[in-house]
Order: C-alpha cells, then sequence, then structure tokens
C-alpha cells in the first residue's frame, strides 16, 4: 500500500471514530469511574466501566470533551476493551501507550488494538501524543483502582 494510501486510511479511520465515536455515553452504575484531564490543551475523558465478578469489562462508555485524536482514541479504545479481562486490558492500554512512544511490540500484541494500532504514527507528532493516549490513562487509572473514585489527575 503507498503512503498516501496508507495517509488517507489513517484519517478515514480517525474521522470517523471522531464523527461518530462508540460508547459515548455515560454509564449509570458503573463500578469504576475515572476523570483524567490534559491541562495543556483542555481534553477531558470521564471513562465509565463495568466489571463483572471475574473481572472482565462488561460495558464501557466515556464522555468529554477534546480534539480529533483523543475523541477517536477514546472510541477506539473502547472497542477494543470490551469484553476483555482486567488484566487483558492493562496489558493492551501499556501496549499502546509504549506504541505511540515508538517502542517495539509483537504484532499479536499489536492486533489486539484494533483500530487503535493505526494510531502508531502518532510518534510522529509528540503534541499529539497525550491527546492519543488520554483514554488509555484513564483506563489504566480506572482498572488500578480499588473502589469507585473520580480523580481530578491530569494526564
Amino acid at each position: 500500500m503507498s503512503l498516501s494510501k496508507l495517509n488517507s486510511l489513517y484519517r478515514e479511520v480517525i474521522l470517523d471514530h471522531a464523527d461518530h465515536p462508540h460508547h459515548k455515553h455515560a454509564l449509570t452504575n458503573a463500578t469504576t469511574t475515572m476523570t483524567v484531564k490534559n491541562p495543556t490543551c483542555g481534553d477531558v475523558i470521564n471513562l465509565d466501566i463495568d466489571l463483572n465478578e471475574d473481572d472482565v469489562i462488561t460495558n464501557i462508555g466515556f464522555t468529554g470533551e477534546g480534539c480529533t485524536i483523543s475523541q477517536s482514541s477514546a472510541s477506539m479504545m473502547s472497542d477494543a476493551v470490551l469484553g476483555k479481562t482486567k488484566d487483558e486490558a492493562l496489558k493492551m492500554a501499556k501496549t499502546f501507550s509504549d506504541m505511540v512512544m515508538g517502542k517495539q511490540h509483537d504484532q499479536a500484541d499489536l492486533d489486539e488494538l484494533d483500530d487503535a494500532a493505526i494510531l502508531s504514527s502518532i510518534v510522529s507528532f509528540p503534541a499529539r501524543i497525550k491527546c492519543a493516549t488520554l483514554s488509555w490513562w484513564a483506563l489504566q487509572r480506572a482498572l488500578l483502582s480499588n473502589q469507585q473514585e473520580e480523580s481530578d489527575g491530569e494526564a
């Protein structure tokens, strides 16, 4: 695939998720809630997760405001981790974070990210890395918290 076709696909996937985000809604009875803000640009992600007794993500939703990258990344992240266990989702968040920082991972790990793997080229735009990782940071913080809490933590 030529570079121009790849760039076009990249833009299409990002814009589709930004224009038609998946799971963009609050959950009324979330087992875990986390809010993360990027003070540099003003992006905010409010993440709600329902974990069942087996630590499987049975429902996920996000709200908030932000740029196209942060909102599309949140949509992609929510698609990728729905139905995964807490440990699988944490591994995926680590893989995503490493990927956008330019660190290498096995192709199988990258494939688990689904559409979010397309954000690997964000490494070429250092100012946008926080935008892409904001929802993944919220996911990590939410899953690592032992109880429902809301954080004004900054990314």
